[in-house]
């Protein structure tokens, strides 16, 4: 009997990691469709496409779906047409949220958004109630081999840099640089150029004051709830761990 027990926990173990993984996928080929659809197919001459497929191809996305992910932003099939939406809320104890999503169905993702922000004592709220609150910045993240010399910084600042975190504290150390949105590409090529490896270079609202969070545990179901929906790509908060 226990056996078949272990034999039932890892199958649903296995069902979970199958499941996380498709999810995983889904959010990998919806940036990656947005991102042949704003740009074009290129990937050398698109660099948000770029640096969406190498993600995809860090994550083990097969070569098939990465393709078919291109296509679809390009038109080529008859799936759907993607849009980008931008969500405001009040998550748990009030504090500001962002939500953006990519989906083919709007209707569905509001619905299921209304449902996680209610789930955890929060709301969805009008367009502007939040956005008031943040700074829409380009954010480039590279590898962080080394601390930066005084050359680097200065050719940063020339391309754009308004300030940067050099965060060796993790067990990959990374450079966050923050920018103006239309520098992004230029600290991108600045970066390559002195061999760092560039690992996103994406738009994101920065809080212009953050909040202690209260209950981490209560936020950390919110947080769950939101990464397991298939639409939503990225979320910001001025909510502070």
């Amino acid at each position: 009997m226990s056996g078949h027990s272990k034999w039932a926990t890892t199958k649903r173990q296995k069902a979970l990691v199958d499941a996380k993984r498709a999810n995983i996928f889904t959010k990998l080929s919806n940036s990656i469709a947005i991102a042949a659809r704003e740009g074009g197919t290129d990937i050398n001459a698109n660099f948000k496409l770029k640096i969406a497929v190498e993600k995809a191809k860090a994550a083990n996305m097969p070569k098939n779906n990465i393709e078919r992910a291109i296509n679809r932003g390009s038109g080529k099939n008859n799936d759907a047409q993607l849009e980008l939406l931008t969500y405001e809320g009040f998550g748990p104890e009030k504090l500001a949220v962002i939500v953006e999503c990519i989906t083919d169905n709007r209707n569905r993702t509001v619905a299921n958004l209304k449902h996680i922000f209610n789930k955890h004592g929060g709301q969805l709220a009008p367009a502007g109630s939040v956005l008031w609150m943040f700074d829409r910045k380009g954010v480039v993240v590279s590898i962080l081999k080394k601390p930066l010399d005084e050359n680097l910084e200065l050719e940063l600042i020339d391309a754009g840099a308004d300030n940067w975190e050099q965060n060796q504290t993790e067990p990959e150390n990374k450079l966050i640089i923050y920018c103006e949105p239309s520098r992004m590409q230029k600290i991108a090529t600045t970066l390559e150029k002195n061999n760092y490896q560039v690992i996103s270079n994406e738009l994101e609202y920065i809080p212009k004051e953050s909040i202690k969070i209260q209950d981490v545990n209560k936020w950390e179901a919110f947080i769950e709830d939101l990464e397991e929906n298939d639409d939503v790509q990225n979320y910001f908060t001025n909510g502070q761990n």
